[in-house]
């Protein structure tokens, strides 16, 4: 699937910065699991500089793109690396799906967003919808904070 890059500084807190890469690696994957985006198998290592792979099987492209940024969307998270995620055998709706990555920056609102990607700012309960493990609350978005708008 590639790489991704992030905000270190920003994002969901959930370790600190002097925990050691395993107990890192233990609590991303845990965070990502919490929301079962539809990973099996799912594996998650994280390096001093912040470059987290994750690897396994996903159900679906939504899978695969919300498990991507909830890791991305973590503090001290640079990259995360998904090479070794791949698609469950007859998958086939990655080519139909048109997705497209934003990153929030200060000012924006999710009207502004859904206004600028859909023509109509109404539509910033798709967004909500489409990014439910990243964006707990409509209210809550943060500059440097990534996203996917779904077309």
């Amino acid at each position: 699937m590639g790489l991704f890059d992030f905000i270190k500084d920003y994002g969901k807190k959930i370790f600190s910065s002097d925990e050691d890469t395993t107990a890192a690696s233990d609590k991303i994957k845990s965070e990502i699991e919490s929301d079962n985006p539809g990973i099996d198998g799912l594996t998650v290592s994280k390096d001093e500089d912040g470059n987290v792979t994750i690897s396994g099987t996903a159900t679906s492209a939504d899978a695969m793109q919300k498990a991507v940024l909830m890791a991305g969307n973590i503090q001290g998270v640079t990259n995360v690396i998904a090479d070794d995620l791949v698609m469950a055998e007859g998958s086939d709706d990655l080519v139909s799906v048109e997705v497209e990555y934003y990153t929030i920056v200060k000012g924006d609102t999710l009207w502004a967003i859904a206004t600028k990607f859909y023509g109509n700012g109404a539509k910033y309960t798709k967004i909500v919808e489409d990014n439910l493990e990243v964006i707990k609350d409509a209210d809550k978005i943060y500059p440097g904070q990534k996203i996917r708008i779904v077309k």
